[in-house]
């Protein structure tokens, strides 16, 4: 399996580096576009690796893995005749999980939201914006533990920054994006934001 997002994903208001969130700012590298792009490839990666989409779930971490997951399986049920979106997409909050907590400000707890068939012997695909230390995702599987046992658990990722600190890679990657520590990440979605938009802030460029 594979892994990892940015260090606290996504809380309005602004975040540390690698978070989302925040104004607009510094370079734009993905627009709406792009953005679409990227989840119609990994979509089609996901069918194309688990030979279907019978199985799958789709867990998007909040609070912009969410939309993420949802888009994706939407793009799903396109390709896959009879495919209910509503059914194989959820949420799975990680918050109390993370080992990280004493270093960032206090986050509001986000929605855990299974599918009716539950993840027991599914294929649990994780779905967040920024892969960045690895430390959401390694929360993410201690909270799979507590809610099943899923057959394999996969990772996808609009966007891998880099600068792991745990052995988790992702599975299915919308765009690597080399960064420095010095430089923050933020995405946008529609759905949280107004508008779609991956920008790189601050930094020596």
């Amino acid at each position: 399996m594979s892994s990892g997002p940015a260090l606290p994903d996504a809380v309005p208001p602004a975040e540390p580096v690698g978070g989302s969130g925040g104004e607009a700012a510094g370079a734009e590298v993905l627009g709406q576009p792009e953005i679409a792009r990227a989840l119609t490839r990994i979509a089609h990666e996901v069918l194309e690796r688990n030979k279907g989409a019978a199985d799958l779930v789709l867990l998007g971490i909040p609070t912009r893995g969410l939309p993420l997951a949802q888009r994706l399986a939407a793009r799903l049920a396109e390709v896959e005749p009879g495919l209910d979106p509503t059914a194989v997409a959820g949420s799975l909050d990680v918050t109390m999980y993370r080992d990280d907590l004493h270093k960032h400000p206090t986050r509001a707890l986000g929605a855990t939201d299974l599918p009716a068939a539950g993840i027991d012997d599914r294929v649990v695909v994780l779905v967040d914006d920024v892969l960045f230390s690895g430390r959401t995702i390694r929360a993410a599987l201690d909270a799979l533990n507590d809610l099943g046992r899923p057959r394999a658990v996969q990772l996808a990722v609009l966007v891998d920054r880099g600068h792991r600190e745990l052995p988790i890679r992702a599975d299915y990657v919308g765009k690597n994006l080399p960064t420095s520590l010095a430089e923050k990440v933020r995405v946008r979605l529609v759905e949280t934001d107004g508008v779609d938009s991956v920008r790189i802030d601050g930094g020596a460029r």
